[in-house]
């Protein structure tokens, strides 16, 4: 049907706004709605069914004259064609929304706001990097449903290409989690990172350095002795040994989490990397002496150890490691989190202490018989022994005893 267009850019420009809104018709059904404020909406008319109806065909000048016109030839194909283009539009940003709602970035935001909660302040960083930097740019807009397993496979083969191939693996872990979630919640059909086994490279077993010969001990000790950093920085040092506690628990560690009348640590569950229950750590006569004369500088704050850069944050990770790089103590040879492995080596094969004990004191996931985690005081009586009996040691290692 030809259609006689009756409007020009001109007079669509100059209308102005009334006291009512008016329309200036253009012809088979379209028309410019312009309100009093001068705003200016291009309308179709149409009618489907029986019923007469309004489409929306786009705000003047954004969509000009031409355009309008090309969107009322579209409209009314689809009237020909006996499709109501009112419904059609609807259809297809409820599809749009429900597209956005299944893809791979809204699923995998969904998933890591569920479980951060369970998480510790690193972890949770660490997964929403490995989501942003190294699987949202490639597939973070596409239907989760629709990924496939080559095409997760080149995702996260950019990463291993840069020589990560440590990062490529965890990329690939939260990749999973997101597609298991995805399949729990009904916007996926499986896992297609199972299909992946042994398709990226894998990165070989690296142990943290740690000293565990009592004579390089020694020397370690009196080394830690003549560090001449901030107090805060050598008290954190110097605590790594008679703690062992992982070195986040211990640079986060708050004086709200302290109770040295009793000679007592809790760090709450939240903060745990297992996550299964809060841990307390017993003071030593040694530890408590360390926080005492550490409390009257940072006391009054919320960390124990505060950054350089403002009480509002903890000391940094590179704290203690720095120290210890000070000190001729490189990445080869001890570590912050080597602190551990030490306590742990030489509480059982040197002091002979039950590796319950110690195990319970690293807070490792220890269960009994039935699955269950122990209650975080369990051999509590034991451990603080334990804990005065190895500060002891190193007391008396330093001093060549």
């Amino acid at each position: 049907m030809a259609v006689t267009d009756k409007l020009t850019e001109v007079v669509v420009k100059n209308a102005k706004g009334k006291d009512k809104i008016y329309k200036l018709a253009d012809g088979a059904g379209m028309y410019l709605e312009v309100l009093p404020s001068g705003a200016k909406y291009w309308r179709l008319k149409y009618r489907y069914a029986g019923k007469e109806k309004r489409l929306a065909l786009g705000v003047y000048p954004e969509v000009p004259l031409k355009e309008a016109r090309r969107k009322r030839l579209e409209a009314r194909t689809r009237l020909a064609e006996g499709i109501d283009p009112g419904n059609q539009r609807r259809q297809e940003k409820l599809a749009r929304q429900v597209g956005a709602e299944t893809s791979f970035r809204a699923v995998a935001l969904e998933w890591y706001e569920k479980e951060k909660p369970h998480w510790s302040e690193s972890h949770s960083t660490r997964a929403l990097w490995l989501l942003e930097k190294n699987l949202f740019p490639w597939i973070g807009n596409r239907p989760i449903n629709e990924i496939t397993p080559q095409e997760l496979l080149a995702t996260l083969k950019r990463t291993e290409s840069r020589g990560i191939l440590e990062t490529a693996n965890r990329a690939k872990q939260v990749a999973g989690q997101v597609f298991r979630y995805g399949v729990a919640t009904g916007r996926a059909e499986r896992d297609c990172s199972q299909d992946l086994k042994g398709a990226l490279a894998t990165p070989k077993k690296r142990h943290l350095a740690a000293i565990t010969d009592p004579k390089e001990v020694k020397k370690l000790l009196l080394a830690m002795a003549q560090y001449q950093g901030t107090v805060v920085t050598k008290t954190a040092l110097l605590l790594s040994p008679l703690l062992f506690c992982r070195p986040g628990e211990l640079r986060q560690l708050e004086w709200s989490e302290i109770d040295l009348d009793n000679q007592i640590i809790e760090i709450p569950l939240i903060k745990m990397k297992t996550r299964e229950q809060a841990h307390m750590i017993p003071l030593s006569k040694q530890a408590t002496t360390l926080l005492k004369n550490l409390q009257p500088l940072t006391g009054n704050g919320k960390y124990v150890f505060p950054s350089a850069r403002g009480g509002s944050r903890s000391l940094s990770e590179n704290g203690v490691r720095t120290a210890l790089r000070t000190l001729g103590f490189d990445n080869d040879t001890m570590t912050p989190h080597g602190f551990r492995a030490m306590a742990r080596t030489i509480l059982d094969e040197v002091l002979g202490y039950p590796v319950d004990w110690i195990e319970h004191q690293l807070a490792h996931a220890v269960k009994d018989p039935n699955g269950r985690a122990y209650n975080r005081t369990a051999h509590l009586d034991g451990r603080r022994t334990m804990m005065q009996g190895w500060a002891d040691y190193l007391d008396n290692l330093r001093g060549g005893k």
